[in-house]
């Protein structure tokens, strides 16, 4: 996409909105985040050590090298006049304590879950539903196959019927764009609700 602005003159008319992408351990943030930003994400990776045997359970990742210990950060232009600034969370247990400020002003989150490891994945769901943030999931395709129907993995998750359900291979940039504005259509069609009966103006 060309950009005929001067250079030091900012865009004008442009909207920005903060999205989450959240999952357990190893479920492919780090990669989702990487494959849709337009510029060179920041990312908090570190190498994993004896120090993490006790935490980190990788029995089902084990070709698992690396791990995010604070946040990933990346940012895609939408349109001309929508910036979506992303934020990964960590998925490890011990790290959980961060999310309440990685989430604070994000209007949505996409939850990645792996359907080898659909327990894993409570706990995320768990997160956004107390706390009444809007969320998609997205089931990560890592070998470009869907292994289960996205019924199945609804049902398996006890979702709500709202919450859209989506395949996503995290390494291709298509198809994360595509989950992130299913969430953003998501999002606008919670704004578009009308108000329960009873509820505050």
């Amino acid at each position: 996409m060309t950009d005929d602005r001067k250079p030091g003159v900012p865009r004008k008319g442009v909207t920005s909105v903060k999205m989450v992408v959240a999952g357990s351990f190893g479920v492919g943030k780090t990669t989702f985040v990487g494959a849709v930003s337009d510029i060179k994400p920041l990312t908090t990776e570190a190498v994993m050590t004896a120090a993490s045997t006790g935490f980190d359970d990788t029995k089902r990742i084990p070709l698992k090298g690396s791990t995010t210990v604070a946040m990933d950060f990346g940012r895609v232009e939408l349109e001309e006049d929508l910036l979506l600034y992303l934020f990964g969370t960590p998925g490890q247990e011990r790290f959980w304590f961060m999310w309440d400020n990685l989430v604070r002003g994000a209007i949505g989150a996409v939850v990645l879950v792996d359907t080898r490891r659909l327990d894993d994945s409570f706990t995320s769901i768990d997160f956004f539903e107390n706390r009444e943030i809007p969320y998609v999931v997205a089931v990560n395709t890592f070998d470009g196959i869907l292994h289960h129907s996205l019924d199945s993995v609804r049902r398996a998750l006890v979702l709500d019927p709202a919450v859209p359900v989506v395949s996503c291979d995290a390494r291709n940039r298509t198809e994360v764009k595509q989950s992130l504005l299913r969430l953003l259509e998501h999002v606008m069609e919670g704004a578009d609700d009308p108000a329960p009966i009873g509820s505050p103006a």
